[in-house]
């Protein structure tokens, strides 16, 4: 029996895996309600929640950047204060050079007239001994330019005794005014260098 439906029904143009009558929808094209959705959301909204502030500021006021003014005016502050220091350690190291030059120089000259001293020994005992003229003028010369140069004769006959200029190397009774010591006699002279005991005077002590 030959079919009776009319043509184009909907069954003609199906092919293969067709089912059912007309074209079916398929999923991204409808939504929950039916009508047209996409996933991206309505238009114009994708992205607004990445937008941070710092994209809404000018570039000239984004946080972290400093002006190139004020870099250069800390740093000159910094330099300055560095060089200030500098000089002044430089200033405390030259005082500091010029103080121990001069202490070394006191010590040597010390140490020189410390070895001269047994030629006023000679001297002293070459006029005690009833020595002439000449030596007593070249005794008397050496002395002074020594003098004048800071050397100082420690002759303490009838004085108080003190351990600190005196070196008492002989003892002899008798009755001293306050119960203390008085220097005697003086075997060898001392000498003060600059205010500074060189060599304490070798003594003979009475009380």
């Amino acid at each position: 029996m030959t079919d009776q439906r009319p043509f184009g029904s909907g069954h003609e143009g199906t092919g293969p895996g067709d089912k059912g009558d007309g074209v079916a929808a398929t999923p991204e094209a409808v939504g929950p309600s039916g009508a047209g959705f996409s996933p991206a959301g309505p238009a114009g909204s994708a992205g607004e929640e990445g937008i941070s502030e710092a994209d809404l500021l000018p570039p000239d006021e984004s946080p972290g950047e400093e002006d190139p003014l004020e870099v250069l005016a800390r740093q000159r502050d910094e330099y300055r204060e560095a060089l200030v220091r500098l000089q002044a350690d430089f200033e405390n190291y030259k005082k500091r050079v010029r103080a121990q030059q001069a202490d070394q120089n006191e010590r040597a000259a010390a140490a020189l007239v410390e070895r001269i001293l047994p030629v006023l020994d000679t001297a002293d005992l070459a006029l005690a001994h009833g020595g002439g003229e000449d030596v007593k003028q070249v005794a008397s010369a050496l002395y002074s330019a020594l003098e004048r140069e800071g050397l100082e004769r420690i002759d303490p006959v009838g004085g108080s005794f003190d351990p600190t200029h005196h070196d008492a190397v002989a003892h002899e009774p008798g009755e001293v005014a306050g119960g203390g010591q008085e220097v005697a006699e003086v075997l060898r002279a001392g000498y003060r260098w600059k205010g500074r005991v060189l060599r304490a005077a070798m003594v003979k002590v009475r009380g």
